[in-house]
Parts: structure tokens; C-alpha cells; sequence
């Protein structure tokens, strides 16, 4: 694969400056990007250059999208937000490792991993390429299951050295959204009493993101759009078995897409205190723990929001967040199980299924799919032979609609942590990216049975047994 070396230019797209530009300084800060030593493209997701208008020949998109040229004319900006981490509260983060350079048919872009910025701390705001992968894979799997998600555009790779715990290649991953606004940026404001600012933001976001909401009372209607957005992703999390790793409020979006893959990890056999972040010792973000976590952020959001919204509408703003987390998980567990309409043992029946998967450590996305063959499945334990018949007798597998739901409700495939480490292992050693573009086209349509691609539905094998997933990045 052809590797280049940083040639700084400008190359027009639109005349479409970005938008959170009109906020003013105290929000960002401009920044001049750090292409990458001898890079090369490794993935583009056609589909979503298609969908975002974005024409360039080979060579302008891989300048653009590396960090070398600026987009039309743009300077790149890193915004500033506060924020949460593990419970505690940090007055000043931001973007230390990305920056927007610009937006495209209301959609902005941002690269990850394009050199230090005001808020990188510490760090070097660089990222490898092992957690470029996994982000640019897992935002793909994300997006084919229906689960919403920033998208991504493009992941770059090169020779450039970084160091984490030992030397490994960085890369750039090119993520889109029609925005990253996130918890923490109407923290920071918050909690440097810093009002007027803050209302900006508020306003600002309501403007451009929530505009179909009424004059009156509109920012006690946007929090509770944002629980409900909110509500409805963790549902879908916890629907598929994904753990987010590092929910802390400056990874929670305002438009309640799932952002930020870090440690994350999709759980193989069923276990609800399943823990994918392996330094999370005290287990604050265990996949049980998501829902609850979920509300605990937006009580954050809701102190930082508490000058403009009511106390009372607050309190409905977040029971409207159980309600509609729990109504929405509901709906999606039924689907799994091919119950379309609802009754009231239905709750006990999928209580006791998961209660079977756990104590046999069934994988929990290939046991969900052989519902749809359920009764020629042989039973591990006499508990789960018990449950069978029960089922049966519940669903009519003979049915082709409930049949259609089971089967459009259960992916065939998820990203397995061994699967990303395959991919990973044969990009960093053997320089072959193969691996990552069927991954990608396999995990864009996980509902759909793909041809040669048995092996992406295996449980893990030993070796991969006991991968283990930090926040090195």
C-alpha cells in the first residue's frame, strides 16, 4: 500500500464553515493538525462519502481526511467541556486528541488522533492503530444493529511511533455526527458560574438539534428530549449486550448517540455484572450498571441545566427516562423472543431464560438467535428443557411472521473481542488490512446471513479467552 509523507494545502469542498464556529472563542480553540509520517489509507466507508456529498479524488481524500489539508479553508478547532470520570468531577477536559475541521451537508467531521491540542493534558493526542480499528469497526456495528451512533468516514494509518505501554503505529479515525456536543460542555460552563455562556449553549443546541421544539417552556422540553434519546440507547445497549466501558459524562452525547469507544466490548457468555473495562476495578460500569449510570449522568446534566428548568420539570424529565428506558427494552427483548403481543408471564419467561443462559454461561447473542430453532435445540439442564416447552408453548414457531421477528431481532454477528483482535493482530504484523473490510461489510448488515462467514459466529476460542480492554489508546 502507497505511503506518503505530509504535503500541507488547502483543499475546497463547500462553502460551508462549521457551525459551532458562531458560539464564539470561549467554547474551543483553534489548532493546527499533525499529519501522520507516511500515510496510507486503510478503510473508507463509501457509503457514508456517498450520503455526505464528499467528491475527491484518492489523493485529496486521504490529505483531508490524515490531517495534511485543511477543509476549505477551515482552521481546525478542539472544543472545551468539563466532566465526570468515575464519580468525580473534573473542572476543564476536552478535546485532547480530536478536532472538527469542518462540516458537510449539516453533518460535522472530526479527526481522532491528529496531534495535541489546549486540552490534551498529558497526553500526546495521538491514537493507535489498535483502537482506531476497534472504533472504526464497533461505530460500523453500531450503526447496522440500529443502534445510534456517531458514524465513521475513514481510518488512515501510518509509520508514525506512539508510545502507550510499548511502541505501536498510529492512526486517524474520521468520525461524523451532526454533532459532538457532549454532557460535559454544559458542565464546564456550569461550573465556572458562567451563566450567559451557558444559556448560549442551550440555545444554541436547541436551535440547530432540537428545533422542532415549541417556544415555551423549551428548555425543560429539550432535557426531556435528551433523557428520552437517552433512554432509547442504553435500551438498545443493554437489548444486544453491549458495554459502553467508561460511561462518564464527558463520553454521554447530547443527541444520545454512542460515542467514544474505548474499552468497550460486547459480552460473549451471559453475565450481567460483566465488566469489559479491566481497569475498572470497582466495577462502577459493569453492563448491569448501565441504566442506572445512564440516570446519573443526566442528574449532572440536570444540575449543570437547573438555572433554566424547574425542579419539578427536572424530576419529570428523568422519570420520563425509566419509563421510556424501561418501555423500550421491553419492546426489544419481546422482539427477541418473537412475542409481538405482550402478556403479563412474559416477564418470567424471559426472566428465567437469562437466569438459564447465566448459570450455563450460554453466549448470549447465539443463544438468542437459536430461538428461531428452539424446539430442535437439545437442553444442557433439566431447568432449561422446563423452559423450552414453556416457550413453546408461548410462541408459535411455526408461525413465519414470529419466525421473521426472531430472526430481525438477533444479529448474527457482533464484534466479537477476538474478532477485532484478529483484524488488529493481522494489520500491526503483517501490514494486511483485509480482515478490517470484511468485518466492516459483515458487521454494516449483522441481521443478514453472509457467505464464507461462519467463522465471525464462533464463541471465542482459549486463546482469546482472557482479552482483556483498558483505556490505552
Amino acid at each position: 500500500m502507497e505511503k506518503r509523507t505530509p504535503n500541507k494545502s488547502t483543499i475546497s469542498l463547500e462553502k460551508n464553515s462549521l457551525k459551532f464556529l458562531s458560539l464564539g472563542k470561549e467554547f474551543y480553540s483553534k489548532i493546527k493538525t499533525q499529519p501522520l509520517e507516511n500515510n496510507f489509507l486503510i478503510h473508507q466507508n463509501k457509503e457514508l462519502a456517498d450520503k455526505l456529498g464528499i467528491d475527491l479524488s484518492a489523493d485529496e481524500f486521504l490529505s483531508v481526511f490524515s490531517g495534511e489539508t485543511k477543509y476549505d479553508n477551515v482552521d481546525p478547532i478542539s472544543t472545551v467541556y468539563a466532566g465526570h470520570q468515575f464519580g468525580y468531577f473534573v473542572p476543564q477536559l476536552g478535546d485532547g486528541r480530536s478536532c472538527l475541521i469542518g462540516e458537510k451537508n449539516g453533518y460535522e467531521i472530526s479527526l481522532k488522533g491528529a496531534g495535541m491540542t489546549p486540552y490534551s493534558r498529558a497526553g500526546d493526542g495521538r491514537a493507535v492503530l489498535r483502537s482506531s480499528i476497534r472504533e472504526y469497526l464497533c461505530s460500523q456495528a453500531m450503526k447496522g444493529l440500529g443502534i445510534a451512533s456517531t458514524d465513521v468516514l475513514s481510518l488512515v494509518g501510518s509509520t508514525t511511533e506512539v508510545y502507550r505501554e510499548k511502541i505501536e503505529p498510529g492512526a486517524i479515525v474520521t468520525r461524523v455526527a451532526k454533532s459532538h456536543i457532549r454532557f460535559g460542555h454544559f458542565e464546564y460552563f456550569s461550573s465556572k458560574g458562567d451563566k450567559a455562556n451557558l444559556e448560549k449553549l442551550l440555545n444554541f443546541t436547541i436551535d440547530h438539534y432540537f428545533s422542532e421544539l415549541g417556544s415555551d417552556n423549551r428548555y425543560s422540553e429539550f432535557f426531556n428530549q435528551v433523557a428520552k434519546l437517552t433512554a432509547e440507547m442504553i435500551a438498545h445497549w443493554q437489548a444486544v449486550g453491549f458495554s459502553h466501558g467508561v460511561m462518564n459524562t464527558d463520553n454521554m452525547s447530547i443527541l444520545g448517540l454512542t460515542l467514544d469507544y474505548g474499552p468497550f466490548g460486547f459480552m460473549e457468555e451471559y453475565d450481567p455484572n460483566f465488566v469489559c473495562n479491566h481497569t475498572d476495578h470497582q466495577g462502577r460500569y459493569a453492563f448491569d450498571q448501565q441504566p442506572n449510570v445512564a440516570l446519573w449522568n443526566l442528574m449532572r446534566l440536570a444540575d449543570a441545566l437547573s438555572p433554566f428548568i424547574k425542579t419539578q420539570d427536572i424530576k419529570n424529565g428523568l422519570e420520563f427516562y425509566e419509563k421510556t428506558m424501561i418501555k423500550t427494552y421491553s419492546k426489544l427483548m419481546r422482539n427477541k423472543f418473537g412475542i409481538d403481543s405482550p402478556e403479563d408471564t412474559d416477564k418470567d419467561l424471559i426472566s428465567q431464560f437469562l437466569k438459564i443462559m447465566f448459570d450455563l454461561k450460554l453466549d448470549y447473542t447465539n443463544t438468542f438467535l437459536s430461538l428461531a430453532k428452539i424446539d430442535k435445540v437439545n437442553p444442557k439442564s433439566k431447568e432449561h428443557e422446563i423452559w423450552i416447552k414453556e416457550y413453546c408453548d408461548r410462541v408459535n414457531l411455526s408461525n413465519p411472521e414470529v419466525i421473521d421477528l426472531i430472526n430481525s431481532s438477533n444479529p448474527k454477528y457482533i464484534l466479537r473481542n477476538y474478532t477485532a483482535e484478529v483484524a488488529i493482530r493481522e494489520a500491526e504484523d503483517n501490514h494486511n488490512y483485509n480482515e478490517i473490510s470484511q468485518l466492516f461489510d459483515i458487521l454494516s448488515k449483522p441481521f443478514e446471513l453472509h457467505s464464507g462467514a461462519e467463522k465471525y459466529q464462533k464463541e471465542a476460542p482459549l486463546w482469546a479467552r482472557s482479552l482483556q480492554v483498558s483505556c490505552s489508546s
